[in-house]
């Protein structure tokens, strides 16, 4: 068989529509950008709805296969999300593919790491998540098929991992959380036509981590400690998400894939090894 007809089977998207969460920057402009590129009709929601659309005629000026629309959209309460849902239903009857990556930060020293960077943290990286999810189930469900089932795919975090608090507690923990949805509903989904697999990054350049690698002296000082010797690229997040919502990952769901450059697997040093 002809390679290019190979991969198109495998990571092709042509026809899927898919919704990314927090998709005008970092790791959700990364998939989308991937997803546009396999040949989907991308959805790119954020607060911020002006710079969706922005990001959305970048992508599309790119000439790919498939093709972007950005609009607002808020996580960070019921009312935003059940609005969110309405509004996706309002553009299309038919979801393939849905991107679970909006979230936030809070960082602080331990002794001092205020209450309310809980509830903030929470109520976006794992109610709203949560919630988003539950009011597009149906949706999914109708356009998968046990051949060529929909896609969940929630963005968690190594930090959700390993034991690594570093002053993020609220983050690293509601990672976790994203972590146990992602096996808990990939169970309950199986049968709905659903599969649910998340991925766990380690270090990229995003708005979340500027403060440490938006320049390339910090992404090679940071890249250093990265048993890869690199922080992430966007492809890949991109060959991540193809092979998680192409044909070629349709038998794979309940798994936390990570993509960190070894972090995940990061332990202290040999306690019998040589000196």
């Amino acid at each position: 068989m002809d390679s290019i007809v190979i991969l198109e089977n495998l990571f092709g998207l042509n026809g899927k529509t898919a919704l990314v969460t927090g998709g005008a920057t970092g790791i959700g402009r990364m998939a989308a950008k991937g997803l546009a590129a396999a040949g989907a009709r991308v959805f790119i929601v954020s607060r911020k709805g002006y710079l969706c659309e922005t990001v959305a005629k970048e992508i599309n000026d790119l000439k790919f296969a498939g093709s972007v629309v950005g609009f607002g959209g808020n996580l960070g309460s019921e009312d935003g999300i059940n609005a969110l849902i309405a509004e996706v239903k309002s553009r299309t009857d038919r979801l393939d593919i849905l991107m679970n990556n909006a979230g936030r930060t809070w960082g602080a020293p331990l002794g001092v790491f205020p209450y309310p960077a809980w509830e903030k943290i929470m109520s976006l990286n794992v109610t709203g998540m949560f919630h988003l999810t539950q009011g597009l189930i149906d949706l999914l469900s109708s356009s998968g098929t046990a051949e060529d089932p929909s896609r969940i795919v929630n963005v968690g975090s190594v930090m959700g991992e390993i034991p690594m608090g570093d002053g993020a507690y609220s983050y690293a923990m509601s990672k976790s959380a994203v972590h146990q949805m992602t096996r808990i509903l990939a169970k309950e989904l199986a049968d709905r036509n659903i599969t649910v697999n998340a991925l766990a990054p380690g270090p990229f350049r995003s708005g979340m981590t500027k403060f440490a690698i938006g320049s390339d002296s910090g992404s090679e000082r940071i890249g250093k400690r990265v048993p890869a010797q690199r922080v992430g690229r966007p492809e890949d997040i991109a060959a991540c998400i193809l092979f998680l919502c192409g044909y070629g990952g349709s038998y794979v769901t309940g798994s936390v894939i990570p993509v960190s450059g070894g972090i995940n697997v990061t332990t202290g040093p040999s306690i019998f090894g040589e000196d």
